[in-house]
């Protein structure tokens, strides 16, 4: 499996922290940028993790800014993305298990980096249930 990456400046370390984590459990990543802590506009590295997911160069995608927030709304405007914020075990299971989302966007001010990295395991071990939420997601796949 391919997990793309990317991040703004205030994700950056996280980035590279989930970077080392996805490949030292064996998963083979892309990373879209950034490549340093110097400030960029997080638009531009949301929509390109979208991108790579939306188009199959990546199976799925993490994100990273300040907050998760910025750059989550960027992967989502990118068609077939369905990118959330999780700050909690609770959300990073749900945001698979009912929403199936494939991209996972994470705040570098907000979350420790152990913190972060479980939450992505959470997110990665986790089954999408499918049944009555397979209707919603193709709802949203439709908008």
């Amino acid at each position: 499996m391919k997990i793309a990456l990317a991040s703004d400046h205030g994700g950056f370390t996280l980035k590279e922290a989930v970077k080392k984590h996805l490949e030292d459990r064996g998963y083979e990543t892309v990373d879209l940028g950034t490549h340093s802590e110097e400030s960029v506009d997080y638009p531009i590295f949301g929509k390109a993790c979208g991108e790579a997911v939306a188009g199959g160069q990546a199976d799925l995608g993490v994100v990273c800014c300040g907050t998760g927030i910025g750059i989550s709304i960027a992967a989502n405007k990118v068609p077939g993305v369905r990118c959330a914020v999780a700050t909690t075990p609770f959300m990073a299971e749900m945001t698979k298990r009912h929403n199936n989302a494939n991209v996972l966007a994470l705040g570098g001010r907000v979350l420790e980096e152990a913190e972060a990295l479980k939450l992505v395991d959470i997110w990665l071990d986790t089954e999408f249930e499918g049944g009555r939420h397979q209707r919603r997601v193709d709802m949203l796949d439709q908008m």
